[in-house]
């Protein structure tokens, strides 16, 4: 099962503040453990909203709008994504997971499965999206 950690932003994210010497230690030090117990798959911080934008689908018209984006308890800040047996092994790594916030201040990390393209049953379209590589490896 995959599961993605994702790290909310916060004003300090999104106004650029780069994460202290300390931190990015711990966050490395909990990565390396990741990847020495293979169940690391990706991890990555993201540059503030201010240099991303979003695409807004109506019908099959499209509209661009960009960043900054204003409501920072909707953006993420970073991820890490790991493959692991069940929920509980993805709880156990979850809960080791550095605070943010670095400090010990108030940080929030959410964590969500990632759909396997076996829950959507076989199509062509599963089939294909497998040749191309997306959706993880085939079961």
């Amino acid at each position: 099962m995959r599961y993605m950690i994702i790290v909310k932003a916060t004003k300090d994210s999104e106004a650029g503040v780069m994460p202290s010497e300390e931190l990015l230690a711990r966050m490395g030090a909990y990565h390396e453990e990741l990847a020495r117990a293979g169940v690391l798959l990706d991890g990555s911080g993201l540059k503030p909203s201010r240099e991303g934008w979003r695409i807004r689908y109506e019908g099959d018209s499209r509209r661009v709008t960009d960043g900054p984006f204003t409501e920072t308890k909707e953006l993420i800040a970073g991820y890490t994504l790991i493959q692991v047996r069940d929920r509980d092994e993805a709880m156990e790594w979850t809960r080791r997971f550095p605070n943010p916030a670095g400090d010990g201040g108030a940080a929030e990390i959410e964590v969500r499965p990632l759909f396997e393209l076996e829950d959507f049953g076989p199509s062509e379209a599963v089939a294909r999206m497998h040749e191309i590589g997306i959706g993880g490896p085939k079961k």
